[in-house]
């Protein structure tokens, strides 16, 4: 299995440590139901969406917890990433750190209970001016209708949280970064200070484009980072978007030791990247409609199967990373072993698939070995039962996982035996 603990070429040992991964964005308390279509029709809401609360939503985070039964999880976009990063990587803990504003309320102390069950370093701004952000995810069969009421997630402020010594400490100590497109509407000064730290220490940023109407409504504050950003995801579904992708990749860069990669997904069609020069399409892999348990926050996990690829499988540190070239390398034997891009697309695809079956974390996922990973990225071989929402037994050819950290053992062995040798 890929060791944490890594020999570098200079015969130092190198450890995975805490604050390694640094996410900044919105927190929102999600608050998930099962509805139905009259609670749409009652609330005006579509059955797959995603708005801002206006005021005639204001009765829908009350009626919600009154009529259904709901859970609660640490949400946001840029938070649920850190957290599937997080669930990757497994220990240690608090790998991925976290900033965002919330409200000294019962919401805000559900959020930060949440979030410390996940393992994140959530270090947010309290303020009593405005309450917790929420999100309400509405499903009904297949979809989901979201209904965010950002509130204190407006209401980060640069120079009182991110500009203190000891937050920005834990900036320094990062090695990649992510922040989610939406925080653009909130501090766009603060994803500056960042990307231009990252790109000033040839260290890797992250971005998502989010939403459609980032790109109408902030183009901007978006253009000013852009040249920062290293790894950039979208979700787009559109004829060109093979074109969209290149010209986004040669859009103006400030490190030019590192050419820009960028990833779009487009739901169930090929998710598409720019690597090295070339566009390269990934085939998602065709799940039947009645296996899939949610599909919210999927494109988040898409996301966090990234970064955890590149803060732990990739042994992402500084001195790791090969600067003449968009390649990452990871010396695991005391050799430098090339990965590509791709790798980490490959599996991060894995990751979003295994997102619409689980449920729990000790839910059953299998999966079938291929001779090289990047080739199926993994095939899921059995059907969930409906009583269970677990999986049924598997094939002979199938490895089965029990909980998180078998799932996290399998997808690092796959790195080492059919990509790394």
């Amino acid at each position: 299995m890929c060791n944490k603990e890594t020999i570098t070429s200079t015969g130092r040992k190198m450890m995975i440590s805490e604050n390694i991964l640094f996410g900044m964005g919105n927190p929102l308390l999600d608050i998930s139901a099962v509805v139905d279509k009259d609670f749409l029709d009652k609330f005006g809401l579509k059955p797959n969406d995603q708005i801002l609360a206006e005021d005639k939503h204001k009765a829908l985070f009350a009626e919600i917890v009154k009529r259904n039964k709901v859970e609660y999880h640490a949400g946001g976009s840029t938070q649920n990433s850190v957290k599937i990063a997080q669930w990757m990587i497994q220990k240690p803990h608090k790998v991925a750190t976290f900033f965002g504003c919330i409200g000294t309320d019962r919401f805000g102390e559900i959020l930060k209970k949440k979030a410390e069950e996940a393992h994140v370093d959530a270090r947010y701004y309290e303020q009593n001016e405005e309450p917790t952000g929420t999100c309400a995810a509405c499903i009904t069969g297949d979809n989901r209708s979201l209904v965010a009421n950002l509130a204190a997630a407006n209401c980060y402020k640069k120079e009182k949280h991110l500009d203190l010594d000891s937050n920005w400490e834990l900036v320094e100590k990062a090695k990649v970064y992510y922040i989610a497109g939406f925080f653009l509407t909130v501090s766009p000064e603060s994803i500056l200070k960042v990307a231009k730290h990252a790109s000033d220490n040839n260290k890797i940023f992250c971005m998502n484009l989010s939403a459609p109407f980032i790109s109408q409504f902030f183009k901007e504050p978006l253009m000013k980072v852009m040249p920062y950003v290293d790894i950039l995801f979208g979700n787009e579904t559109t004829d060109d978007i093979a074109e969209i992708a290149r010209k986004t990749q040669n859009l103006p860069k400030e490190n030019t030791r590192r050419q820009r990669v960028v990833v779009f997904t487009q739901g169930k069609d090929d998710t598409v990247a720019t690597v090295d020069d070339q566009v390269t399409m990934f085939p998602v892999v065709d799940i039947d409609q009645n296996d899939i348990v949610d599909t919210n926050g999927a494109g988040d996990a898409f996301v966090g199967g990234t970064e955890g690829c590149l803060t732990t499988c990739f042994c992402v540190l500084s001195h790791l990373i090969c600067t003449n070239q968009p390649n990452i390398y990871c010396d695991n034997t005391s050799r430098l072993n090339k990965i590509t891009f791709n790798d980490c697309i490959s599996l991060s695809c894995l990751f979003q698939t295994s997102h619409f079956l689980l449920s729990t974390q000790d839910s059953c996922l299998h999966w079938s070995k291929s001779s090289r990973w990047r080739s199926a990225s993994g095939r899921v071989t059995t059907r969930p039962t409906s009583s269970s929402r677990g999986l049924d037994a598997p094939s002979q050819k199938s490895q089965t996982f029990t909980n998180v950290s078998n799932l996290l053992s399998f997808t690092q062995d796959m790195f080492c035996t059919y990509i790394l040798f």
